[in-house]
């Protein structure tokens, strides 16, 4: 018999996860000196920027058509 998965949905939506996500990334780049790492990190919160930016557009009705 095969192993079941465990099929949970995320506490919370893509969104908030995205937004929690940049807000961590921007804070453990304030403490750390200027440099690769800091960087790499400022780099990723930007991405997640974007990347809730596209989420939030995808998801929207979009234009709507006058009948």
């Amino acid at each position: 018999m095969t192993k079941k998965r465990n099929r949970t949905r995320p506490a919370l939506s893509l969104q908030q996860r995205l937004n929690k996500f940049t807000q961590d990334a921007r804070a453990a780049a304030k403490n750390l000196p200027a440099g690769s790492e800091r960087h790499t990190l400022l780099q990723k919160a930007r991405d997640g920027e974007a990347a809730a930016e596209m989420e939030r557009l995808l998801c929207s009705p979009g234009p709507q058509h006058q009948k």
